[in-house]
């Protein structure tokens, strides 16, 4: 009988590796993480061949680590496939193997974003993004973003050190702005950048300026909650866009280049509206399924009806609401039979 684990194939990548990570923990079992590497990009290439001719071997890939990494567990020796309840992947650098895998094992395989070029139905389950308009199969389950690896007590703690930085966050009405930076889908000027921080400030100061002096002085439950405005740059954000951020006056600021501290856990659980730059999916994907904010998209988006823009369209249209992922996990427990 095969142990309660999964067994998630990671290509290196750390945004597939997380969503199978997340897959892994909606399913409620261990994961034990297993690095696989086509030899060549030509060994890729055959594995879309070989897939739809019914032939799988692990001879397209170096040799796997037989003592793979493990999240809270103790490292398995000797091979990774047979033990497990499950096999999944992200990413194309994992579909075949998971396949191959699983069948090897007699157990099912599930895999995360849509596997094109291979073939479909022998997947067991696949969780496919809406935006990649995946066809409607039987063992492919939609679902509206990415999945976020990160849980509750990931934000409790992260939370915590937020609060110990800026401890006026916890009685503050905040609006935070969440900024990534260019990326194949997407431009960021300095420019741009001010226009958008412009046009932020510019929709809440009214509100400030407006209040009277003596109800600022009022104690929390007799008053609005003050106002204030968080940002944080990431490691991708351009030093020309960092400067322009550093010139507006916000009440907590996070400048990636100086100081690597993470706010997003608190600004994600605390503040009342969030803006995110539209090529940051991940982080849109986070801020749509946790926290109360509502969820304001800055669009750097490059021109065109692309999956990113569909992506980033839906969450402007949730708002406050939140993504419920609820019924495609149950769907993929019934397809994996866990």
């Amino acid at each position: 009988m095969p142990s309660g684990k999964i067994l998630i194939l990671t290509d290196g990548k750390a945004g597939h590796e997380n969503q199978s990570r997340a897959f892994a923990r909606a399913l409620g079992r261990e994961a034990v993480i297993v690095p696989v590497k086509f030899k060549s990009p030509l060994h890729k290439a055959l594995s879309y061949l070989l897939d739809h001719l019914g032939i799988h071997t692990l001879s397209l890939f170096t040799p796997i680590d037989p003592k793979p990494e493990t999240r809270n567990s103790k490292p398995e020796t000797r091979n990774p496939a047979p033990a497990y309840a499950a096999v999944i992947g992200t990413g194309s650098g994992t579909f075949y193997a998971a396949k191959t895998l699983a069948r090897a094992a007699g157990v099912k395989c599930g895999v995360v974003l849509y596997p094109r070029g291979y073939k479909i139905s022998s997947f067991d389950c696949i969780l496919a993004p809406a935006f990649d308009r995946p066809p409607k199969a039987p063992n492919v389950v939609e679902i509206p973003a990415n999945l976020v690896a990160n849980d509750e007590a990931f934000y409790k703690s992260g939370t915590k050190a937020f609060l110990e930085r800026h401890p006026s966050a916890k009685d503050a009405e905040a609006v935070a702005v969440i900024i990534g930076g260019p990326n194949k889908c997407s431009t960021m000027t300095a420019d741009w950048m001010r226009r958008e921080l412009e046009k932020i400030f510019g929709t809440y100061k009214p509100e400030i300026q407006n209040s009277k002096p003596e109800t600022r002085n009022q104690k929390p439950e007799t008053r609005n909650q003050k106002l204030e405005f968080w940002v944080t740059t990431s490691r991708r954000t351009p030093p020309e866009v960092e400067a322009v951020v550093d010139t507006f006056p916000f009440d907590y600021k996070l400048i990636y280049s100086r100081d690597h501290f993470n706010p997003i856990p608190g600004f994600v659980s605390l503040a009342k509206t969030l803006y995110v730059t539209a090529e940051s999916t991940g982080m849109l994907s986070e801020a749509c399924m946790f926290g109360k904010a509502e969820v304001r998209v800055m669009d750097n988006l490059n021109p065109g009806p692309h999956k990113f823009r569909r992506f980033a369209e839906s969450c402007a249209a949730m708002g406050a609401q939140k993504f419920d992922l609820s019924q495609p996990i149950a769907a993929a427990h019934a397809l994996l039979s866990i």
